[in-house]
């Protein structure tokens, strides 16, 4: 199974991926990883990146996630994939890939991001995402989870929406 977990910068996907992952004995892969440097110091910068920022990073991720799904190899991804076709993209030729997206209140993920330290994306950038997110539409099968509680019961939730999808 790949769980390609989704939202803006803030939004709590490394900290839930990284628990899931070891909930489900996957895999973690952090989806900022794969940028390449320019895309980095971009965003260092504060300038938001465009679908030709973006276009060879999600190539690279889903050319992991085929991988991992070639190997059968469970895998929990963080990337934002705000927009449908990026989630097209990277679930582009996957059999077995789930998406979750981790939603919450623009104020509670901007007390998030300005409590973050050692993150390259600042909180500058918040309003960016949310305007380049589009919310997945019901005929795309994403999941959809708050993340207004703690790390622990939004895995819980993720887990809960996982099974009830596979049932």
């Amino acid at each position: 199974m790949i769980v390609i977990l989704m939202g803006v910068s803030g939004a709590g996907k490394t900290t839930v991926g990284c628990r899931l992952a070891a909930r489900l004995g996957a895999d973690y892969l952090e989806g900022d990883a794969f940028h390449p440097p320019e895309n980095v110091a971009k965003m260092r910068r504060g300038e938001p990146l465009d679908d030709d920022d973006r276009g060879p990073w999600l190539e690279r991720l889903r050319a992991r996630l085929q991988e991992a799904e070639h190997d059968r190899q469970p895998v929990v991804v963080a990337c934002s994939a705000l927009t449908r076709r990026y989630r097209e993209i990277l679930a582009r030729g996957l059999t077995d890939a789930r998406i979750v997206h981790l939603q919450g209140a623009r104020d509670l993920i901007a007390r998030r991001l300005a409590a973050r330290r050692c993150h390259y994306m600042p909180e500058s950038q918040l309003d960016s995402q949310f305007a380049t997110l589009e919310e997945p539409a019901a005929d795309e099968g994403v999941l959809a989870v708050s993340i207004a509680q703690d790390p622990g019961a939004v895995v819980e939730s993720v887990l809960r929406a996982l099974n009830e999808k596979a049932g």
